[in-house]
């Protein structure tokens, strides 16, 4: 009514007013009532914005692949965002022109610029197994990106979804992880077998060890045996010789005790041994004496009569002791 009119923004928008180009009013969840013939209004969004963004890039090894996260920025300084973009209001309501639209794609540009940088350094398989690295690297660059910093803006998060690449590329790099995961289960499988020949291995040694070891106490306790034998026997081979020793000397003895005995008896004359002889003898004795003399005086002998009687009492036996006659 007569030009005047109201208007309240929430906490999250900086607004200010404009006229004869000078501020009259700003600051953040006002409400006022403005003359709208001589005043322009300029709202800002002071709030957290989220942009989502997908791009694709090229990898240091020129493969292709997508990008896909997220940014999140707020605008700090409201006074220089209004300085470089028409956040002006028209007296109807709605920005007078598309400049607010173009803040999300300009920091999204900013971002994109950023990512770029990281990626073209790296190659596929990095690219891919290093996105909290970029996604770092990239919040670190956007924070003094000279084109966000002139328009007032603050990078609160950039993260990194997903980096993928084209469909072929990402079909040959799960054929080769595929054939690298084949493989180590096939080394797995080898080296499973082999522990298990290992093993068998060592039990077969281990029994061996023990036959050997069985064999070896048998064969020492056989050579203990033997040792004992041949110990006893060379004992008994001791005492055979110290026997044989002793007969020997008993021997010498007997025979020395002999020759003493008849050392007086050599030098005798046979007869006189005969004569000896015979005096202890019986008559039987004496008389095969005389015969023996005769016999050696046979060519001085004429005539020898023997009666019967003579020669049946030298061919009767003697009378024992006791008085009986044996034949």
């Amino acid at each position: 009514m007569l030009g005047f009119r109201y208007i309240k923004v929430p906490p999250t928008t900086f607004v200010m007013q404009f006229r004869d180009g000078k501020v009259r009013r700003e600051g953040s969840g006002m409400s006022f009532v403005y003359f709208a013939p001589s005043s322009t209004i300029v709202a800002v969004p002071v709030g957290s914005t989220d942009v989502p963004f997908i791009f694709g890039e090229v990898t240091a090894d020129f493969q292709a692949l997508t990008v896909q996260g997220s940014l999140t920025f707020r605008v700090a300084d409201p006074r220089k965002l209004a300085a470089i973009l028409d956040f002006s209001l028209k007296p109807t309501g709605g920005y007078a022109s598309d400049d607010p639209t173009k803040l999300s794609l300009r920091a999204a540009h900013a971002a994109q610029t950023a990512t770029r940088a990281e990626i073209q350094g790296r190659p596929l398989r990095t690219a891919i197994v290093e996105a909290d690295a970029i996604a770092r690297a990239v919040r670190t660059t956007l924070g003094s990106a000279p084109s966000l910093v002139n328009a007032g803006l603050e990078v609160l998060n950039f993260s990194i979804l997903a980096i993928k690449p084209v469909p072929e590329t990402s079909k040959a790099l799960e054929a080769e992880a595929r054939e690298r995961l084949l493989r180590e289960a096939d080394d797995a499988l080898y080296s499973r077998r082999n522990n298990a020949v290992e093993q068998e291995r060592r039990i077969k040694q281990n029994e061996l060890a023990t036959e050997v070891a069985v064999v070896t106490k048998q064969r020492e306790i056989e050579e203990t045996r033997i040792s004992g034998k041949i110990a006893i026997e060379e004992h008994r081979k001791e005492l055979v010789g110290l026997e044989s020793e002793n007969s020997r000397v008993l021997s010498d003895a007997q025979a020395y005790g002999m020759r003493a005995t008849l050392e007086p008896l050599r030098t005798l004359d046979p007869k006189t041994l005969q004569v000896l002889a015979a005096g202890s003898g019986d008559a039987r004795t004496i008389m095969a004496l005389a015969f023996q003399d005769l016999a050696a005086n046979a060519a001085k002998v004429g005539n020898l009569n023997i009666s019967p009687d003579l020669l049946d009492s030298l061919l009767r036996s003697p009378e024992p002791r006791n008085g009986k006659t044996t034949r």
